[in-house]
């Protein structure tokens, strides 16, 4: 396991501060152009600032069969997840929707053991039971069971497909598929499926695409540009444990700068929520430290 390095640390948190007020960049957005509008043009100028990253690292682009293939179901999933969290803003607030979306970290241990029949941990099914308790407090009133609000649903949805990706990309990189280029491939894809959409359901307003430029240069460079950037570097400088549980912080930067710049309050259920669901998201990182150490423990013994 790799050691953790001061600057790591610090990319990283870096890299969860900004993915997090990339939330209320995408509230905002949200008031002038429409979901696939945004998105759209998002993810092309994420492309554009990437582009000369990639030629640079990977010293030019593999096209390979299984490259492609590769790219374009990654970017097929990522479209949708990216899209679904996009039309959450029509109903929800940004600091739910980053809540929600960080279930995704649950997903994947049951869509492991749903699909590929891996024996999940004791430590990381109390985490799924303690994050279901936090979605339900963030999400339904006790007192309105049938009051669910559809942006939640849409947000739920879109960690589904988050928990897709991550599967494919380990699938992928088991592969032996260039996780650089796998990466820029599914932005690319992404691109052109969401300005294809927003062409055919959406009317685009130049005017209105101005008015949220603001929002579509922080979340297309800083979101998808710089702080995946600063990924990188940052998870070759810190153990994978470290690394998954400050970019889950996310969740939590999200909340306080919507509360800072938005002004939006969550109301002590929904509070008690976010905590209780931070808490799981720590407890399923710390169930799959443990459940690592056990194999290599266990792999070393055999050898």
């Amino acid at each position: 396991m790799r050691r953790t390095k001061p600057i790591g640390i610090v990319m990283l948190l870096i890299t969860a501060i900004i993915w997090g007020s990339s939330f209320v960049a995408q509230s905002i957005g949200m008031k002038s152009i429409d979901a696939f509008t945004f998105t759209g043009i998002r993810t092309a100028l994420g492309v554009i600032f990437l582009l000369p990253f990639t030629l640079i690292i990977n010293k030019g682009f593999d096209f390979r069969k299984k490259t492609l293939r590769a790219g374009l179901i990654l970017g097929v999933v990522f479209s949708f997840a990216q899209n679904f969290q996009q039309f959450a803003f029509y109903y929800s607030t940004s600091g739910k929707i980053a809540f929600i979306t960080a279930f995704y970290m649950f997903f994947v241990p049951l869509f492991s053991v749903i699909f590929l029949r891996k024996r999940i941990a004791l430590l990381t099914w109390g985490s799924i039971i303690l994050g279901l308790l936090g979605l339900f407090l963030l999400c339904i009133n006790p007192s309105d069971l049938t009051d669910i609000n559809f942006g939640d649903i849409l947000a739920l949805i879109c960690a589904v497909f988050y928990a897709v990706q991550i599967m494919l990309i380990d699938k992928f990189l088991e592969d032996g598929v260039n996780g650089i280029q796998l990466s820029f491939m599914q932005f690319v894809v992404a691109a052109v499926l969401s300005l294809i959409a927003m062409f055919i359901f959406e009317k685009p307003v130049l005017a209105d695409i101005k008015t949220a430029a603001p929002s579509l240069l922080y979340s297309g460079i800083m979101s998808c540009g710089i702080a995946y950037t600063l990924q990188i570097v940052g998870q070759k400088n810190a153990s994978p444990v470290v690394a998954s549980l400050l970019m889950c912080l996310e969740s939590v930067f999200a909340v306080i700068t919507a509360s800072i710049i938005l002004h939006e309050a969550l109301a002590p259920r929904e509070m008690a929520g976010c905590l209780i669901m931070f808490a799981a998201i720590l407890i399923s990182q710390v169930s799959e430290t443990l459940s690592a150490k056990k194999r290599n423990q266990e792999s070393a013994k055999l050898s």
